[in-house]
C-alpha cells in the first residue's frame, strides 16, 4: 500500500482526497467537516455579516428581514460551541453583547467571498431574469375596459306587480 507522502511525490491524490475515511468512528472529510459547521443558510450568512466587524445581537437581526430573533439565537449559540463565534458581554448600563468571529471564524473570509462571488455571478442574473419574466406575466392587458356586466332577467324577479 503507497504511503500519503509517496501518492503526492508521484502526482497522485493525497489519501483521503478523493473519498473519506473513517478512523474512531469519526468522519475525517474536510469537506463534510466544514459543512456541519456551516451548513445552513444562517450560518454562513451570519459569518459573513461578522466579517465586517463585531456586531451587537440587534444589529445581526436587523441585516435581514427574513431573519427571526429565534434562529439568529439557536444559529449564534451553536457557532459559539463550535468555536467559529465570539460572545462578549461588554460591561456598560445596561449591558450589551457583542459578537465577533474567533481566529477560526476569520478563516471562513475566504471561503464566504468566494460564495458570495460565485453567487453574483451565477445566479443574481437568474433571479434578475426570472423576475423579470414574473413582472411581465403581471403586466396589464393590452386592450383595457370594463369588465361585461352580468344582467339579471327581469321575467324572473317580478317589481311591482
Amino acid at each position: 500500500m503507497e504511503t500519503d507522502r509517496a501518492r503526492r511525490a508521484a502526482g497522485g491524490p493525497a489519501a483521503g482526497s478523493d473519498d473519506c475515511e473513517v478512523a474512531d468512528g469519526r468522519n475525517l472529510c474536510p469537506v463534510l467537516a466544514a459543512v456541519s459547521v456551516i451548513g445552513t443558510e444562517w450560518r454562513l450568512a451570519i459569518v459573513h455579516r461578522l466579517l465586517e466587524g463585531p456586531q451587537r445581537f440587534s444589529e445581526i437581526l436587523k441585516s435581514n428581514a427574513r431573519l427571526n430573533a429565534k434562529t439568529l439565537s439557536a444559529t449564534l449559540k451553536f457557532l459559539e460551541g463550535q468555536g467559529v463565534v465570539q460572545r462578549t458581554v461588554v460591561s456598560t448600563r445596561p449591558f450589551s453583547v457583542v459578537y465577533s468571529l474567533t481566529d477560526m471564524g476569520l478563516g471562513l473570509a475566504p471561503a464566504a467571498r468566494e460564495l458570495r462571488a460565485w453567487g453574483e455571478r451565477w445566479l443574481l442574473p437568474r433571479a434578475t431574469a426570472a423576475s423579470r419574466s414574473a413582472a411581465a406575466a403581471r403586466r396589464t392587458p393590452a386592450i383595457q375596459g370594463e369588465l361585461p356586466r352580468i344582467v339579471v332577467a327581469e321575467a324572473d324577479h317580478p317589481r311591482g306587480r
